[in-house]
């Protein structure tokens, strides 16, 4: 299966992947609103590939199959000064 990756211009860092090029049929229109206009960046030979870059390429296979296309999200943003401070224990309270 050859699936197309476009990439969000309202939403930084995230992907969405579907069956097919230029089709967001399955794809919810709330989803579709959010993410804005797609802009293709890859077509991708989803089944020869081992793993993809931050998703899970079995995660990927099985939401192409039962849903039409999977939403790629950017990690969290960690605050590594909280991180820091959890790290040597301080606690101001």
């Amino acid at each position: 299966m050859i699936c197309a990756v476009y990439k969000s211009l309202r939403k930084a860092e995230s992907y969405l992947f579907v069956e097919k090029r230029n089709d967001f049929e399955r794809v919810p229109e709330a989803l579709m609103a959010m993410f804005g206009e797609p802009q293709l960046v890859m077509m991708l030979p989803i089944e020869k590939r081992d793993h993809l870059g931050f998703a899970d390429i079995k995660k990927v296979r099985s939401e192409l199959k039962e849903k039409g296309f999977y939403l790629q999200l950017p990690p969290p943003v960690v605050n590594l000064l909280e991180q820091h401070k959890k790290e040597i224990g301080f606690n101001p309270e």
